[in-house]
């Protein structure tokens, strides 16, 4: 009898980040270094970073975003809470902050493999993805032809749409 081989399942997901107060340059690098370090994640790309006007509440400063893509072998979950506690180890409070309010740095989970999850705490894809040009750009640079789960649009035709309404 053979051992049983436990097989490692990899996933690509797509990470939104993003940061609108302090140095935000130095906020985003640091984050993008802290994604670099999730156990079991590896790191493959890494958009453009784009200054974008806020969305949410007046009296925001401009953010820096873009979009990475990660091959990890967590679970979306797992994944999700990694990413939160990068996200309070560089300052961010959100059970105090105003939704859509300024933050130090933002991870959103856009896009895991090719599930489609809908729990308290974790909605993936994004459900606003196709309606955020800020997202939208940085992925379609990274991965303009992607297939959305539960999208028929790529993220490259998304952002087409966006710039034609």
């Amino acid at each position: 009898m053979r051992p049983r081989q436990h097989l490692v399942v990899q996933t690509k997901a797509y990470i939104a980040i993003g940061s609108n107060l302090g140095d935000r340059a130095q906020t985003i690098e640091s984050g993008i270094d802290s994604v670099r370090g999730i156990d079991q994640t590896e790191l493959l790309r890494v958009s453009t970073i784009i200054e974008t006007e806020p969305v949410g509440p007046d009296g925001q400063g401009a953010y820096l975003n873009g979009v990475l893509c990660v091959r990890t072998s967590l679970s979306p979950r797992a994944l999700l809470r990694a990413m939160l506690e990068i996200e309070r180890t560089h300052g961010r409070d959100r059970d105090r902050e105003q939704r859509w309010g300024a933050r130090t740095l933002d991870l959103d989970l856009l896009v895991f493999g090719d599930q489609r999850i809908d729990e308290p705490g974790l909605c993936v894809p994004h459900p606003r993805l196709h309606e955020r040009s800020f997202v939208l750009i940085p992925l379609a640079e990274i991965a303009p032809e992607l297939q959305i789960p539960g999208h028929t649009r790529t993220p490259r035709a998304m952002l087409g749409a966006l710039v034609d309404d």
